[in-house]
């Protein structure tokens, strides 16, 4: 995993996202706050902290475009870029849907995933999230390309970040990012190719010092 900066919320979200699913919380519960159009959300629970995490209109997807272009199609926890033909965007929310009903249409909880590592993250808790990772929290070798913690993080972040590793199995991946490292290698892909497919090896190559001075 790569730093993650927290990109600003889209002007649509407000009313595309937030003020629907809000409603539809409040209607769970049996509220009736305003609504101009549409049918009301069926009342399911009397707290809303009792909602099944199911039930909650899905409305996050609505600003999945807007999370490829503000991330770089970028999956956060695999850091691999999701291409629209070949792999599937989805919405994580750091905080889950099933223990924060107040984090649920909230921008700054969502996090672009590929399908896979967001049914991975699940609802786990103990991952870090990747807007708090720091350089070189992550590290590569370029034998195996297996991900490892750096060994002089404090013994509590290293533990996490070890966690965060084997929780989402970010080394079924090494073969991939072998293939990335080797493309570039071998010509074949630009360090500003591999920067926008493959940004975490490509980070790591150029932290190590092993980039080709002649494929820029």
């Amino acid at each position: 995993m790569i730093p993650v900066t927290t990109a600003t919320e889209p002007s649509t979200f407000e009313s595309q996202v937030r003020t629907p699913g809000l409603r539809a919380i409040a209607e769970r519960v049996g509220e009736k706050p305003k609504r101009t159009a549409g049918k009301a959300f069926t009342k399911l629970a009397t707290r809303r902290e009792d909602i099944p995490s199911s039930a909650f209109p899905t409305y996050w997807t609505l600003c999945i475009d807007d999370l490829m272009t503000a991330y770089d199609f970028i999956c956060a926890y695999s850091c691999f870029r999701i291409h629209k033909v070949t792999g599937a965007a989805s919405v994580d929310h750091m905080a889950p849907k099933s223990r924060r009903r107040d984090r649920v249409y909230e921008w700054t909880n969502y996090r672009l995933a590929c399908s896979r590592m967001n049914a991975r993250k699940n609802n786990f808790e103990d991952l870090i999230d990747p807007f708090e990772v720091q350089e070189d929290w992550f590290q590569l070798e370029l034998v195996g390309f297996e991900v490892f913690a750096n060994p002089t993080l404090d013994p509590v972040i290293r533990a996490k970040v070890e966690t965060t590793v084997l929780r989402l199995r970010l080394n079924d991946f090494s073969d991939d990012r072998a293939t990335d490292a080797e493309n570039y290698w071998s010509g074949e892909v630009s360090m500003k190719i591999l920067q926008q497919e493959s940004p975490f090896v490509a980070k790591e190559l150029i932290r190590q010092g092993r980039t080709i001075t002649n494929n820029a």
